[in-house]
C-alpha cells in the first residue's frame, strides 16, 4: 500500500517561513522522484518542486531562491522549506510520487499566507 501524508501547513504571515513534510509508506523515497504541487483556490494544480532519486532538484520559477526541497532517507520523508512567503503562495500543497507507472498523491496540507 503506497501512502503519502503531508503535514506542516498552517496560517502564516507574508515574509514568514514554513516547512512542509511528506511522509511516505509502501515506497522508499530514495528510489523515486517525489514532487510538491500547489493548488490555489479556483486554479489548477501546478508544479512547485521535485527531487529525483539521483538527488537532482527542480523548481518552478516562481519559488526559485525561496523554497528548498530535501529528503531524510532514514525517516522516508521529503520536505519543502518555504521562506519569504507571499500571498501568491497560498494554496493546498500536495506531494506526489510514482510507483509501478501509477502516480500517487497525498491528501494535501493547506497554506494560507496573509498580509
Amino acid at each position: 500500500q503506497v501512502q503519502l501524508v503531508e503535514s506542516g501547513g498552517g496560517l502564516v504571515q507574508a515574509g514568514g517561513s514554513l516547512r512542509l513534510s511528506c511522509v511516505a509508506s509502501g515506497i522508499t523515497v530514495t528510489d523515486r522522484t517525489v514532487g510538491w504541487y500547489r493548488q490555489a483556490p479556483g486554479k489548477e494544480r501546478n508544479f512547485v518542486a521535485e527531487i529525483r532519486s539521483n538527488r537532482d532538484t527542480f523548481y518552478d520559477a516562481s519559488v526559485k531562491g525561496r523554497f528548498t526541497i530535501s529528503r531524510d532517507n532514514a525517516k522516508n520523508t521529503v520536505y519543502l522549506q518555504m521562506n519569504s512567503l507571499e500571498p501568491e503562495d497560498t494554496g493546498i500543497f500536495f506531494c506526489k510520487t510514482w510507483h509501478s507507472r501509477t502516480g500517487y498523491w497525498g491528501q494535501g496540507t493547506q497554506v494560507p499566507v496573509y498580509l
